[in-house]
């Protein structure tokens, strides 16, 4: 039972919630770069939250199913063909042998995320299906997905009908506001650069990809000059020596010896993974206490 992919697109990976525990080695968490949309793939199919998934990067993937299951589509908005018939995203889709799926253009947003009931049935390498294609780690034979490549999963003739409730669904535009918790390092930098930096609009490069997003904008500079290496957050705000802010993402280095002003919060982190290059992006600074009870709410919705 699986799919075999006709297309598998440009960039085209499986992915869970990441590799954990193992950033000593220096193996990098990866994982999904949108959370959001992930779990409510698996929860629209009642999944194990952990279950792998398919992130997409771009359009034109294909998929033919020699067994029934059921799949679910979130994440950007798309054009999904099923035997070429149009269907809606951001809910559950019943599949049979035979059955073509197409992930055509990608309208809105950025990444799309493709899980089936279940997930796929692929070996786990240091507790994870994310594939990390610099460490060679996860997926299949750790990189991309390519054409002709097999994604097992276990037959399913369950039928599930559920759809993600339309004031949940993300509305991804080209303008993005970003909460900052300040770091332990924000002393090296003075009250006229932190001003600055929460005040200004950023643009986002063409360096952004799943380790790092890079902006453009106000330069930042911090008092000092550079640190001794060390371990980075998700979300961490790096200023080089350019003084243009780098945020560190999934397949962020596992260290690193710039100065960080704050780091955004994950589930913001989330929403940038939808951006595209030449979006803005603004920052806001919030406390501790705002920021665990925004996540507190955040995964109470997948409760």
């Amino acid at each position: 039972m699986s799919f075999k992919v006709i297309k598998a697109g440009i960039f085209t990976t499986l992915q869970d919630r990441g590799r954990f525990s193992f950033t000593h080695l220096g193996v990098t968490n990866s994982g999904v770069m949108d959370e959001y949309a992930t779990l409510a793939a698996h929860k629209l199919l009642n999944n194990n939250l952990n279950d792998n998934i398919l992130e997409i990067t771009f359009s034109n993937v294909e998929l033919q199913s020699n067994e029934n299951t059921t799949i679910c589509i979130t994440g950007a908005i798309c054009e999904l063909y099923i035997n070429d018939k149009l269907k809606k995203t951001w809910q559950t889709h019943t599949i049979h042998k035979d059955d073509n799926i197409k992930v055509g253009k990608i309208l809105e947003g950025q990444r799309v995320y493709l899980a089936v009931k279940n997930g796929f049935n692929i070996p786990k390498e240091f507790g994870s299906n994310s594939t990390t294609i610099k460490e060679s780690l996860g997926g299949i034979s750790g990189t991309q997905i390519k054409n002709d490549d097999i994604l097992p999963y276990i037959k399913n003739d369950e039928i599930i009908t559920n759809r993600w409730k339309e004031k949940y669904i993300p509305s991804y535009t080209n303008e993005l506001t970003l909460r900052v918790l300040l770091s332990y390092q924000e002393d090296s930098f003075d009250s006229e650069e932190k001003e600055k930096f929460f005040n200004s609009t950023y643009t986002i490069t063409p360096d952004f990809n799943r380790m790092a997003c890079k902006l453009k904008g106000q330069i930042i500079k911090s008092s000092l000059e550079g640190i001794i290496s060390e371990a980075i957050s998700f979300g961490s705000i790096q200023i080089p020596k350019d003084g243009q802010p780098i945020i560190l993402l999934k397949e962020r280095q596992t260290i690193g010896g710039y100065p960080k002003i704050g780091s955004v919060l994950s589930i913001d982190c989330f929403k940038l993974a939808q951006m595209k290059i030449g979006s803005i992006i603004r920052f806001e600074e919030v406390n501790i206490v705002n920021a665990q009870e925004k996540l507190k709410d955040f995964y109470s919705i997948f409760n």
